[in-house]
């Protein structure tokens, strides 16, 4: 008897157990939105870099180009806030050939330009006092987190109306979303910029534009699985 109720026991769970597992039908699609938007600030990190024998002299040589850089921004208006030092460093560089240590001083500061007309006119004074190594120009937006959200929701209806689009071919109907996954991936576009190049003067004594904003393309990607009713 304890054998016959074990058994059925058994034939109970196996049976509630491969109704559980019934598959589900889906449709599989990926959905993507794209915002375009005129970045309206730029995000610049610049380094002075100095060398030579004797660490001492190195690093003041350093702190001194550094501080007319520091100088040179607040003067033209660039809030405290939107500037900041990012990195200081004193390392020896050995010669084996040589049998001679020299020094390598570097200092990086992180500027963060919200009048876009100044852009010309801070490049070219960093460099004349004392910047000889630009490590990133970014264009961006300050409205980031809102171009994304809206981006995001252009995905998700672009993956609704694929989803309907193969579906209606069936007879079928897009049911609720089960499964939605982002494989969004940020991407701040640089501009080409002849860092280190002063801006060039023409006949006239005019300075030249030396780049094109143009526009930031905010993308978000996004794959989802709907139910077929």
């Amino acid at each position: 008897m304890k054998k016959l109720v074990l058994f059925l026991t058994i034939m109970f769970m196996t049976m509630s157990y491969g109704q559980e597992i019934k598959q589900i039908p889906l449709i599989n699609v990926n959905g993507e939105g794209k915002v375009k938007v005129a970045p309206d600030q730029v995000c610049i990190s610049a380094s002075v870099e100095t060398k030579g024998n004797n660490a001492k002299d190195v690093k003041k040589q350093n702190d001194e180009k550094m501080d007319a850089v520091l100088k040179f921004i607040k003067k033209m208006n660039i809030p405290t806030a939107d500037f900041k030092t990012k990195q200081v460093a004193l390392n020896p560089q050995y010669d084996y050939e040589k049998k001679k240590t020299s020094y390598n001083a570097a200092q990086t500061v992180e500027i963060i330009v919200k009048d876009l007309s100044k852009y010309d006119e801070l490049m070219e004074g960093l460099v004349q006092q004392g910047i000889n190594r630009i490590d990133r120009v970014s264009f961006e937006s300050s409205k980031l987190a809102q171009y994304q959200s809206e981006a995001r929701k252009l995905a998700m209806k672009d993956a609704k109306v694929k989803a309907e689009e193969y579906v209606s071919v069936l007879g079928q109907k897009v049911g609720k979303a089960f499964t939605i996954s982002d494989n969004s991936q940020i991407y701040t576009p640089r501009p080409m910029y002849a860092a280190m190049k002063s801006m060039e003067m023409d006949a006239a004594g005019a300075s030249n534009e030396t780049l094109a904003i143009g526009e930031i393309e905010i993308t978000a990607n996004v794959s989802v699985s709907f139910v077929l009713d």
